[in-house]
């Protein structure tokens, strides 16, 4: 991936205080999602930012779509991250595709991480018996050949489903970090995130958690929240935000931000 993983997704480190904490964003964005929930934690931590290799801010050349196959080379990328930054422990935000990357990276180096906060985070997106992850297979394959068709009509159509709540301009913000990522790249790790299952991973976390949960979304069902907590190995607690969509950070970040503050407190 070039000579420097720092450089090369766009690693960032701001703030003042003496305590690490990951701010990693999900599939279709970058790192700029996190620019209104920044300013309430750069004075008590140092905040690390980075993009994931998928995001349209990063060189596309860098994707190795042998690696990416599964989430294990996303892992492989955050804990080179901190271990280029020579991190020891750090509180974790992860959302949706990185909160999967968080409790795997957990499971292997559960030592770094004082604690997980999983926002929209999922184990299983596909529907199973006894389990509801919220999608049938065959609807997501209606998904992928739509975004293999039409990127950008899927990206119109998808992003206000995503929001959720009317908030123009996060609909705006995720259409154009959507459209930034090369298509072949989203319908590729698109798949890798669908045909994921970490259900019998689960028990293994024994790092506390904490999951931020919307009251609607249109991606994850409240139900996968209780799931994530039933299952997860260590202490954890659900927070719910009474808001609606995907991506709170976006359309709600003044009450995220709240939700994180207590998480981190706690």
């Amino acid at each position: 991936m070039g000579p420097s993983i720092l450089d090369a997704l766009n690693v960032r480190v701001v703030g003042s205080g003496k305590k690490f904490l990951v701010l990693a964003h999900g599939l279709g964005t970058d790192q700029s999602v996190w620019s209104r929930i920044l300013p309430y934690f750069r004075t008590h931590y140092k905040v690390i930012l980075f993009d994931l290799v998928c995001a349209g801010s990063v060189n596309p050349d860098y994707f190795d779509f042998r690696r990416y196959n599964t989430l294990d080379g996303f892992v492989d990328d955050l804990l080179q991250i901190l271990d280029s930054l020579r991190v020891d422990r750090c509180f974790y935000v992860g959302h949706s595709l990185s909160s999967m990357i968080g409790i795997l990276a957990a499971i292997r180096r559960p030592e770094l991480f004082a604690k997980l906060i999983l926002i929209g985070a999922s184990p299983r997106f596909l529907n199973d018996t006894d389990y509801h992850g919220g999608f049938e297979e065959a609807e997501v394959e209606k998904v992928f050949l739509a975004m293999e068709a039409n990127y950008e009509a899927w990206v119109n159509g998808y992003a206000p489903l995503a929001v959720g709540a009317d908030v123009p301009a996060a609909v705006r913000e995720f259409s154009r970090t959507l459209f930034n990522v090369r298509p072949d790249i989203s319908l590729f790790v698109s798949r890798t995130v669908f045909n994921s299952d970490l259900r019998e991973k689960l028990g293994l976390v024994k790092v506390p958690c904490c999951i931020i949960q919307t009251a609607k979304d249109v991606s994850v069902p409240t139900s996968v929240a209780a799931y994530l907590k039933e299952h997860l190995g260590g202490r954890s607690t659900v927070e719910m935000m009474n808001v609606e969509g995907h991506l709170p950070h976006l359309s709600a970040p003044a009450l995220l931000a709240h939700h994180l503050s207590r998480a981190l407190s706690r």
